[in-house]
């Protein structure tokens, strides 16, 4: 899958400012799952390739929170959330609708062994 340059632009500022204008499927993503996030993804539903990774050389720590840009040219509204942690686990997500979502709350059940997300 290959994905345009937009979602390139998108990691490149999800931790900066407002280098570009705020697009319609920004988001929060927020780490609940009792384990620190080392790698982020979000590519286009209709892609197959996870690209690069948006977090960059940042951790997400369990119980915080990162604000993922887009650019506002976008226009692809749905889209795949994939996490890897630390100890290189992962966990995938298809088809968010980022254009109705702001909030993806990302939780683990200890006693299940699952990983699911919660949006708003």
């Amino acid at each position: 899958m290959i994905r345009n340059l937009t979602l390139v632009a998108a990691g490149m500022v999800l931790l900066s400012g407002s280098a570009l204008a705020a697009g319609k499927q920004d988001f929060d993503l927020v780490n609940k799952t009792g384990y620190p996030i080392e790698e982020v993804y979000v590519a286009p539903s209709s892609s197959d390739d996870w690209q690069e990774d948006v977090l960059g050389e940042d951790v997400l720590e369990s119980g915080k929170t990162v604000h993922i840009r887009f650019n506002r040219s976008t226009k692809t509204c749905k889209w795949d959330l994939k996490v890897v942690y630390t100890d290189k686990e992962t966990a995938e997500w298809d088809e968010f609708d980022l254009c109705e979502t702001s909030k993806i709350i990302i939780k683990y059940n200890r006693k299940s062994g699952e990983t699911s997300a919660e949006y708003e």
